[in-house]
């Protein structure tokens, strides 16, 4: 039973040293937010909580952005974004997406982008 409850505590031990790993802005720097984004420099998006989205345009720089208001369906891992892009190569502030979630055929109610924060990974000296 020892042993057991050993087994079951090990994960509950390494849960802040995983999100610390997991967090994909650790160690890196805010720049000025900025309106709109380049759609064709970056990657993405990463859902990586319920107000936290992320585009990679590279090695170094992330993206982030915020639903303007809450939505309510999007989830890490088990959501797909559908955007309603009405600025060509850009995506703004305020525009639109949806969320699909798994095993639906009817996606959830608009939301919208907040403005786009770049976080960069210092140079190395």
């Amino acid at each position: 039973m020892r042993r057991l409850a050993l087994v079951l505590a090990l994960p509950l031990l390494a849960a802040p040293a995983m999100a610390q790993r997991d967090d994909p802005l650790a160690g890196r720097v805010a720049g000025a937010a900025q309106q709109c984004l380049s759609l064709s420099r970056v990657r993405g998006p990463d859902i990586v909580d319920a107000r936290t989205i992320v585009y990679r345009q590279n090695g170094r720089r992330l993206w982030v952005t915020h639903p303007v208001d809450d939505c309510p369906s999007l989830r890490p891992g088990f959501s797909t974004l559908i955007v309603d892009v009405a600025s060509g190569d850009q995506l703004c502030r305020n525009d639109r997406f949806r969320v699909l979630s798994p095993n639906s055929i009817i996606p959830g109610p608009f939301c919208r982008f907040g403005v786009f924060t770049p976080y960069d990974r210092p140079a190395r000296r």
